[in-house]
């Protein structure tokens, strides 16, 4: 492990971490991983775990929220047979799994935070607190939005889940992307670091190689657009004490039109399959 960059924990704490540069899968993990991570989510900006509208970056994120449920559904909607269902691994508040279910699927949530737990419930959702409480074990479609940057014991989690999906069923996963344009541009103020509760910062390569070795393997990946924007807004305030709307718009235009090329966008979609020739 190499020292990659040394990063403050800007939304709750103010404590400092490292990043550490793991050079054979092009990923960074965060040092010293705490280990009472959950008193690094009990903040009130936070805003996963809330259903908060107060700020206007607040209300931009859940803006952005709304727009991109209906993306999702119609994302799952894709990937399904007669088998409609659905695992969502980090569900938050639940709001995801209440579109896809009033879409027709049959749903399952897993969430670690008792306070979205309490709020999915309002929503008609019954969330586990962990994948072992789960009482179904297959699934078509497993989602994971913005989560597994967030999972202890990575390589664990990742036979968990893939233990968890149909043969024939679909792997969902977004992640933020460190090697995008908007990344190297705002360095250890970069929000989507968001140490400590981003345990592991994620490549395509670091992706396709973590994946593989547990029997998957990725068979599309597409850009997150919006993301660039909503990080480069955070990045500002982070970088200045101070949200700059024109700046993280130029920022987060910028990224996204260099990943045209590169196709390193500010957050990448990842749909995976498993691998037939792994079994």
């Amino acid at each position: 492990m190499k020292k990659f960059l040394k990063i403050k924990d800007f939304s709750v704490s103010g404590e400092e971490f490292e990043l550490l540069l793991d050079t054979e899968l092009n990923m960074l993990r965060t040092y010293p991983e705490p280990k009472d991570l959950e008193n690094y989510y009990n903040s009130e900006a936070y805003i996963s775990h809330t259903d908060s509208s107060k700020t206007l970056v607040d209300k931009l994120y859940q803006y952005i929220k709304k727009h991109n449920l209906r993306k999702k559904v119609d994302l799952i909607n894709k990937y399904t047979t007669s088998d409609k269902t659905l695992l969502d691994i980090g569900a938050g508040t639940g709001s995801f799994l209440e579109s896809a279910k009033h879409n027709g699927w049959e749903t399952y949530g897993i969430e670690p935070n008792k306070k979205a737990r309490d709020l999915a419930i309002k929503k008609g959702l019954n969330l586990k607190e962990n994948i072992d409480l789960l009482e179904k074990k297959g699934f078509q479609v497993i989602t994971l939005w913005h989560v597994l940057e967030h999972l202890p014991d990575l390589n664990l989690q990742i036979n968990k889940i893939g233990s968890l999906l149909n043969k024939d069923g679909t792997l969902i996963i977004a992640v933020p992307n460190f090697q995008s344009y908007d990344a190297k541009y705002y360095k250890e103020y970069w929000a989507a670091y968001d140490v400590p509760r981003h345990l592991s910062h994620f490549s395509q390569l670091s992706i396709a190689k973590l994946f593989a070795q547990s029997g998957m393997r990725v068979v599309k990946t597409k850009p997150m657009i919006f993301d660039s924007f909503y990080v480069s807004l955070l990045s500002e305030k982070y970088k200045h004490g101070r949200g700059n709307f024109l700046k993280a718009f130029l920022v987060g235009l910028k990224s996204n039109i260099l990943a045209w090329n590169t196709k390193e966008y500010s957050s990448l979609l990842y749909i995976l399959k498993k691998d037939e020739k792994a079994f």
